[in-house]
């Protein structure tokens, strides 16, 4: 149903609202204010941060999500646009080694940003493979160049931004998978799982996505792994913090039930109880498959349809178990702050997991443990801790139904995790648990994924919903589901893109007024 009202007046040319405080809508209020808007951001969670937001449960912060910080001066950047500077607002550590990957056979892996370190490690696994490791960092490298340093902040809502790099995806043949071209430079299968499973971090599939990814290691070398004292939540407080001194207005509790357009134009959004906020630019944070197919669901779609949705390949979805442990401070001291236990399956568990939609009995997992970094994520003597499991998302035909299956498989998974940190279920003292259901219901993601829409060759740049939509002016998206892309670089650079879009303010509000709010 179209809705008509007036032209906007010039002091709500000057507002902006954002749908969500993931760290996308964030950056973006960031970025909109600094160019002069009144913005105004709602949430319907109860702290910012989205998906890297925390709780804190008996003197525990659970890390919900992101918990690893990467190319530092992004945020420098995006401080430095709003005037502040970042290394005052957040306190980042480094941290070494980046994560250590344990093998079934007891071989483990330590990643760090030092060349000859890392070829030390891959000759302690194969040293035939020590050449074939400097042929993978010289194509990282390549690929960063081309895939971060080209395409990172590029808009990528005209077809030629995409036509005009693919010379060069070509000659990186990009079209390869990362697994493939891992296995093109190294002989050994537990190195070519180390080298080829980062798209994970982002809901890919390394047996389908573009070897354009492997440049994440030469990211991390370059640029080195961090810690934010305080988890991602630091960083999104510290967001919000500016975004207040900038005069904008931050709406927890709030749900955004549409977005309103009239003759092809954002009106502004009407609210789950009804009300009207009226702006004529709305930047949605929200996964771009709900602001499509809910948000927008009253509009009339030339390219986001539901059909298209639907057709798309949809990231993983993820199991999380949080749980805290009392007295063991100083315990289990060979585990470090990230882990990756490697499964006795890599590819054959991969395809049960994207190509299959199959719940495996085995797994493979992702343990962080952030008070061997930051004390304050527990009380004095206690540990914190969340185990991660890449599991099928929801909307596959036999979807897994996670109420009764949620204590069944959380069996399978101590039973791994005591292989890692013997006895702890003797000293768990408070816990909780994500399941595909959790981020379906929490993030109002589409199947419970974990990451949007898959980041494959086909699916990204041009292919992956644009910044600005093509279905309603004056709407613009940020976050996983857009580009660049997932994982916090990405979601942080859409906000850059996104907003680059948009000129300046025409009125800019120095002191935040209210907007208008009118029950339907």
């Amino acid at each position: 149903m179209m809705t008509h009202t007036s032209p906007p007046t010039s002091s709500q040319t000057s507002r902006a609202i954002v749908i969500g405080a993931g760290l996308g809508g964030l950056a973006s209020a960031m970025r909109l204010g600094a160019k002069g808007y009144a913005v105004t951001v709602l949430d319907r969670l109860d702290r910012v941060g989205g998906r890297g937001s925390s709780i804190s449960q008996d003197g525990h912060r659970f890390d919900l999500g992101p918990t690893i910080i990467t190319v530092p001066q992004l945020y420098e950047a995006l401080w430095e646009a709003c005037g502040r500077d970042f290394r005052k607002d957040v306190d980042l550590r480094p941290v070494d080694p980046f994560y250590e990957i344990r093998f079934q056979d007891g071989t483990r892996f330590r990643v760090n940003g030092d060349t000859d370190q890392m070829k030390a490690e891959v000759g302690k696994i194969n040293p035939g493979d020590v050449k074939g490791y400097e042929k993978f960092l010289r194509g990282s490298k390549a690929r960063f160049k081309v895939g971060y340093e080209g395409l990172m902040t590029t808009p990528m809502h005209r077809l030629w931004e995409t036509v005009k790099v693919l010379p060069q995806f070509a000659r990186l043949r990009a079209d390869r998978p990362i697994h493939a071209f891992a296995k093109s430079c190294v002989k050994d299968e537990r190195l070519r799982m180390a080298l080829s499973f980062h798209p994970l971090f982002i809901g890919g599939d390394p047996n389908n996505v573009t070897s354009i990814y492997a440049l994440v290691g030469y990211l991390e070398k370059e640029f080195g792994v961090h810690y934010a004292m305080g988890g991602v939540q630091a960083i999104a407080d510290a967001m919000a913090d500016v975004i207040r001194s900038q005069g904008g207005e931050i709406r927890h509790g709030v749900e955004v039930d549409e977005i309103t357009a009239a003759r092809g134009a954002v009106t502004g959004v009407r609210l789950m109880d009804g009300s009207q906020m009226e702006c004529p630019l709305v930047i949605s944070n929200a996964d771009a498959g709900h602001t499509y197919d809910r948000l927008l669901r009253n509009q009339p779609k030339r390219r986001w349809t539901p059909a298209k949705l639907k057709s798309r390949r949809w990231s993983m979805s993820l199991y999380v178990w949080y749980f805290g442990t009392k007295g063991t401070k100083g315990k289990w001291a060979d585990v470090g702050h990230h882990t990756i236990v490697s499964g006795p399956r890599y590819g054959a568990l991969l395809q049960d997991i994207f190509i299959k939609g199959k719940l495996a009995d085995d797994m493979s997992l992702y343990v962080h443990r952030p008070s061997v970094t930051d004390p304050g994520v527990a009380p004095d003597g206690d540990d914190t801790f969340y185990v991660l499991s890449p599991v099928p998302h929801l909307g596959w035909k036999h979807a897994v139904d996670w109420q009764t299956e949620e204590p069944v498989y959380r069996a399978k998974v101590a039973a791994e995790v005591e292989k890692l940190i013997p006895g702890f279920r003797d000293h768990i003292s408070t816990e909780t648990v994500f399941t595909p259901e959790t981020f379906r219901d929490r993030y109002l993601s589409p199947h419970g994924c974990g990451f949007s829409i898959e980041p494959r060759i086909l699916q990204s740049a041009w292919f992956r919903p644009h910044n600005i939509s093509e279905e309603v002016r004056g709407l613009y998206l940020v976050g996983a589901g857009t580009h660049p892309g997932a994982g916090v670089p990405g979601v942080v650079g859409s906000a850059e893109v996104a907003v680059g879009l948009i000129p300046k303010a025409p009125h800019p509000v120095a002191v935040r007024a209210d907007l208008k709010v009118a029950a339907e």
